[in-house]
């Protein structure tokens, strides 16, 4: 009887777990290695969390090169983010759904201290394209789930 009830609850379960994983698989949530455009080297992880109000963000997790030493600091970054550690600061913020992309938030680079409007689409379960944009010219970086 224990058998037949392990079953059943192995049954119930499956689905779950797959849909939750499917899920996961299409949500931006989760950690990001960014590639440095010149070198195609990863530069940085970025941790991406979901607010309870359903907008996303984005911290610098680790910063793994870098030409400004192992720890650099947001030296042309304006007001609180000013000469602070890149290493745990928010760079991107705000993104709201918009049917199959996140858009309307704010993305900062830390090397020009810059900050610009920004948007995020999944273009398959490992790769987030995301855009700065000015007006209405955007520059897309394809960030890889870590």
């Amino acid at each position: 009887m224990l058998k037949n009830k392990m079953g059943w609850l192995a049954l119930v379960a499956l689905p779950l777990m797959l849909a939750s994983l499917s899920a996961s698989a299409q949500s931006p949530v989760g950690r990001w290695k960014t590639i440095d455009d010149k070198t195609g080297q990863v530069k940085s992880i970025v941790e991406i969390t979901q607010a309870a109000n359903g907008t996303l963000s984005g911290r610098v997790a680790q910063v793994l090169q870098s030409d400004r030493g192992p720890n650099p600091t947001c030296d042309n970054c304006s007001g609180e983010r000013r000469n602070r550690p890149i290493t745990g600061m928010t760079i991107l913020w705000d993104l709201r759904p918009d049917g199959s992309e996140w858009s309307g938030g704010t993305i900062l680079d830390p090397a020009n201290g810059k900050t610009y409007r920004s948007k995020a689409k999944l273009l398959d379960a490992n790769r987030l394209g995301v855009s700065g944009c000015v007006a209405f010219i955007c520059r897309e970086q394809v960030w890889q789930r870590e």
